[in-house]
């Protein structure tokens, strides 16, 4: 049948039945942890892919209003804008900085902007022509780094989450249709051929008590015939002819063969 070959070839003893069912608790309590771990990546998973797509519907607005700030920059400071803005650009005022986030025991890359405090030459760029447009798009650019950062966080999130995803559902469904069955037809196994076991020890034990209760009857119908006087009568053993010094000194016997 096939549930006989789904199993594993095991020898049907009692010890071999109680390893079966302890890993059986085992894989049960492992199918329940990854089902809840499944479910929490999933739950995680949806709510990054909602921000995906609400942060990529916002980001072709705010990099249009950044490259339309940036036109706007040039037309009040002139064509050496560009000049001007990498005169007074010393170092970064954005970084990004990296950690990790921890989902269910899945690590997760995070990214973060960070503004660096302090004074800067671009506060004073402009000062002669077009000082206000410079500082709006300054900030709009400053947003649209945010919004890109923040989006980069959330689809280096998406892979990693899909990835933990699958091989965390993969081994929820091995268990569930694979583990799971075979040790439950293992153990059913295992328990019918010891019930054949013990049906077969009961039937010889019923056996010899039965042959025993024969032997008995028919000793004890033969010392009822012997008792009846029915049954053969036994006969008296010849007593040997022993004469009276037989039972005496076996030294007084003179032997021929002793030379002393």
């Amino acid at each position: 049948m096939s549930g006989n070959q789904n199993r594993y070839v095991v020898v049907p003893t009692v010890t071999v039945l109680g390893v079966m069912k302890f890993r059986l608790v085992g894989a049960t309590k492992g199918h329940a942890l990854l089902k809840k771990k499944a479910d929490a990546l999933t739950l995680k998973f949806r709510g990054i892919c909602r921000e995906i797509m609400e942060k990529k519907a916002n980001m072709g607005s705010m990099l249009k209003d950044s490259f339309f700030s940036y036109t706007h920059a040039v037309y009040a400071a002139g064509d050496g804008v560009k000049h001007t803005i990498q005169d007074n650009v010393e170092t970064a005022s954005v970084r990004v900085l990296g950690g990790l986030d921890n989902v269910a025991g899945v690590k997760i890359p995070q990214f973060e902007t960070q503004v660096i405090p302090g004074d800067s030459k671009m506060d004073l760029a402009g000062l002669g022509r077009g000082g206000q447009q410079l500082q709006n798009c300054r900030k709009a650019y400053q947003k649209a780094v945010d919004v890109l950062a923040t989006l980069a966080n959330l689809q280096t999130a998406f892979y990693t989450l899909d990835e933990a995803l699958k091989v965390t559902n993969r081994r929820v469904n091995a268990l569930e249709n694979v583990v799971k069955p075979k040790l439950e037809n293992t153990i059913s196994y295992i328990k019918g051929e010891l019930d054949e076991l013990e049906r077969e020890e009961f039937f010889r034990l019923k056996k010899v008590q039965k042959n025993k209760q024969k032997a008995v009857a028919a000793v004890d119908a033969e010392y009822a015939a012997h008792a009846n006087g029915q049954g053969p009568q036994r006969t008296a053993l010849p007593e040997d002819d022993f004469s009276e010094n037989a039972g005496g000194n076996m030294l007084s016997i003179r032997d021929e063969d002793i030379i002393f």
